[in-house]
């Protein structure tokens, strides 16, 4: 029986990067009247373009490090380059982006009384001590690093957001993301994922930053948005943080060894020396979404990167830039 929908106006902040985007779709879906903003510095407009004849969609370009004033139910806060090419490029941007943008939506929220979700991140871990990770642990994060700028920024976000919780009484959702894949990631992010399938499909070596020894735990975007969608409409008590990934756990090298089975590549890999403050594992603990949210990820890695190929190979036969 299908759950009825009440409709309501949801602002997505990096509503067109690749999980905003197919937020966008699935609230859509729903019935919802969506409010996309984005700065397009890693959104790109073609992940929302199929999106623009729908009457209930709003594309709007805005850099949520300024104040936004509209008027909305819920708030979506994803605006923030997440991998390690994109927020190393401007590293002081990229706080401001998750400082300054927290800022700006918790007190969008304050005044318009919409509940808000912020987009957090398994970064918050840094390079875990203990494994698998659950939110009760508190991290081992360089604060004065090359990728602190994404990890501490996550972390006061998640600050912001409970103190607004208790002193405001805001109603609040906090989602640590796992590393997530699948169709509309950008071709340049550096991410292990797209890396493999890109230099697989145009017959490149495969680089293996140290041995490949080094673990992760893949989600499919679809079961990270329906987690994402579960998280904001859980009840008052539900804040988080919640993890949001899939637990099962692969290391590198063994992700490389399949992209080239199921791309029928002949790429060799070669070792490169591993980035500084590189995480050597990591697995979400989600015992807390599965009983609180009813939420466990569905889609195997296989399914997920033939998916995910697909998408990449048309990309390619498009001659599409990233």
């Amino acid at each position: 029986m299908k759950k009825n929908i009440v409709p309501k106006r949801i602002l997505i902040t990096g509503g067109a990067g690749f999980l905003g985007s197919h937020l966008c779709e699935r609230l859509l879906e729903q019935g919802h009247e969506v409010l996309c903003v984005d700065n397009y510095f890693t959104g790109r407009r073609r992940n929302v373009a199929h999106l623009l004849d729908d009457p209930r969609f709003e594309l709007m370009r805005h850099d949520v490090t300024f104040p936004l004033y509209v008027e909305v139910d819920e708030i979506y806060n994803l605006a923030c380059p997440a991998s390690p090419i994109h927020y190393q490029h401007d590293p002081v941007q990229t706080t401001k982006t998750s400082v300054h943008g927290a800022i700006n939506m918790l007190g969008l929220a304050k005044r318009t009384g919409a509940k808000i979700l912020q987009a957090s991140t398994s970064e918050v871990y840094g390079d875990p001590e203990i494994h698998p990770q659950r939110e009760e642990y508190w991290g081992n994060v360089n604060p004065i690093g090359p990728r602190a700028c994404y990890d501490e920024g996550k972390r006061c976000a998640e600050t912001l957001f409970f103190d607004y919780h208790r002193q405001h009484r805001l109603r609040i959702k906090v989602a640590r993301i796992f590393n997530t894949y699948g169709p509309r990631m950008q071709p340049d992010d550096g991410r292990v994922v797209s890396n493999f399938i890109l230099q697989a499909l145009r017959g490149e070596p495969i680089t293996l930053h140290g041995d490949g020894s080094q673990s992760r735990s893949f989600c499919y975007v679809d079961d990270l948005i329906d987690g994402l969608i579960r998280l904001m409409e859980s009840g008052s008590d539900v804040t988080g943080p919640i993890n949001l990934g899939n637990p099962v756990e692969f290391t590198v090298r063994e992700l490389a060894e399949q992209v080239i089975e199921m791309t029928g590549s002949s790429s060799p890999l070669v070792n490169h020396p591993r980035p500084d403050d590189d995480p050597s594992q990591r697995r979400p603990d989600i015992s807390r979404a599965s009983d609180l949210l009813g939420w466990t990820p569905s889609v195997q890695l296989a399914h997920g990167l033939r998916r995910t190929i697909d998408y990449f190979s048309a990309l390619i036969g498009e001659g599409a830039s990233p």
